[in-house]
């Protein structure tokens, strides 16, 4: 059997075992189509079984979650938690609280975390969870008792040495809180590692707020020194307006860029001039309004209905820190059309497949969310390393460190790639170098 017809094999018998798993099916083979190289350069390790076991997760935790709402109403929602692959150290990866949240999407971004972990150089495996709960619209003292009933069963699967969770959409500092708080209690133990994300008065880490944003703009810092450029006046278009897109807007604007544009789920604003981040922060941050109130401060910008018209501004760079796949074949030719140099993940896997295939054959640079947006992860390893030193490193500390990570994540990616003959396909390079770490980790450890 050839390289070619081992990985269909695996994929066929995947999207047979996980019919209707649509983003989970969509992740292995983004994945697994860019590893023929590999394997033709490792023919032995087809008959190792490795493929077999890592589109397998480890273990998959479904539970119903039953809470009170402000009414006496018993709300009842379920919780997931995939430990998809603890081959380099244990299950590391995010909650998310959304209606979306299913067993698809949370094995595709379990999955997913297994290649941005090893290629943040830290001892992390891969893993995810969530709910389908919603947030938004809840008051603060239902947040507070859904987190304590998701904590109630999850506390048994958890542990500084076995899984650490952190947030992801609809879980930030104040719901890692009360989950860390009921922890704490029904444990009995002030184990601060067991979750990241904390707030800095009880073991979080400086930095971890801005890191996914800062180390996207850190790793396009790499792409463009490799063309010879620099942030220095580019046009930059960021969708999204959540804590990923604000701090990749922050630190862009500080190395010199000209941020435009910004959306969120309604629709979109363009400033010719440069947006007013601190405007943004007030509506998102302290008022969590709409980003259309923009206008209220800045009536000379302009509003547009429907979020993906976002990519029909003429830009040099673009940063899809959204949702995944929101940015389609459409956006992806309004973006080459337009002259777009450059694109990089913000948000997991915001860009369809055929857009990705359309930006690598008209030679746009780009850069896979599972490189360009691991500094989120990467800062919660290090808020890891924090907790199990008892120690807090300054906000320079973390952000030096943050950068050196992003630096070489981007290294080992070009590298991989100039090694397989496709310089400038970061793709093949991240997911390569990602997953042969795994693998070797795993023949080490014998057949598991």
């Amino acid at each position: 059997m050839n390289s070619q017809e081992y990985i269909q094999e695996i994929i066929t018998q995947v999207e047979k075992r996980n019919p209707n798993e649509v983003e989970f099916n969509h992740a292995v083979k983004e994945v697994l189509n860019s590893l023929e190289p590999y394997f033709n350069r490792n023919p032995h390790l087809i008959n190792k079984g490795i493929l077999e076991r890592i589109v397998e997760p480890e273990r998959q935790i479904y539970f119903r979650v039953a809470w009170l709402d402000d009414l006496g109403k018993v709300q009842v929602n379920r919780g997931f938690r995939v430990q998809f692959n603890s081959a380099l150290g244990p299950y590391k990866g995010g909650l998310r609280f959304h209606p979306s949240v299913n067993q698809s999407i949370i094995k595709f971004l379990g999955f997913e975390q297994i290649f941005k972990n090893a290629l943040t150089t830290l001892p992390m495996g891969g893993g995810k969870g969530g709910s389908d709960f919603d947030p938004k619209g809840k008051s603060d003292n239902e947040i507070m008792r859904f987190c304590q009933a998701f904590m109630s069963e999850l506390y048994r699967h958890i542990g500084s040495d076995v899984d650490v969770p952190a947030g992801d959409i609809g879980v930030g500092a104040r719901e890692i809180g009360y989950m860390y708080g009921y922890y704490k209690k029904i444990q009995n133990l002030h184990t601060q590692g067991v979750l990241t994300g904390k707030g800095i008065l009880y073991g979080g880490s400086l930095v971890r707020t801005q890191a996914t944003g800062y180390g996207l703009v850190y790793f396009v810092e790499n792409m463009l020194n490799d063309i010879n450029e620099t942030f220095k006046n580019k046009q930059v278009v960021v969708s999204g307006s959540g804590n990923v897109a604000i701090y990749a807007i922050e630190k862009a604007q500080s190395l010199g860029a000209k941020v435009i544009a910004c959306s969120d789920s309604n629709g979109y604003i363009y400033d010719k001039n440069g947006l007013d981040l601190n405007v943004i922060k007030k509506i998102k941050e302290v008022n969590r309004g709409r980003i259309s109130d923009y206008l209220i401060d800045i009536p000379n910008a302009t509003y547009v209905e429907g979020f993906r018209n976002i990519w029909s501004i003429p830009c040099d760079i673009a940063l899809p820190c959204a949702t995944q796949d929101e940015l389609d074949l459409d956006g992806a030719q309004q973006l080459v059309k337009n002259g777009c140099k450059i694109v990089a993940e913000g948000a997991n896997m915001p860009c369809t497949q055929e857009a990705v295939n359309y930006f690598l054959k008209h030679y746009v640079y780009f850069g896979p969310g599972k490189a360009a947006n691991a500094g989120g992860v990467a800062t919660s390893g290090l808020e890891m390393s924090q907790n199990s030193l008892r120690l807090s490193w300054t906000f320079e500390e973390v952000d030096q460190k943050l950068k050196q990570i992003m630096n070489e994540i981007y290294q080992s990616a070009k590298t991989t790639a100039v090694n397989y003959n496709d310089p400038n396909n970061l793709v093949l390079g991240a997911n390569i170098a990602g997953f042969n770490k795994v693998a070797q980790a795993m023949l080490a450890q014998g057949i598991l």
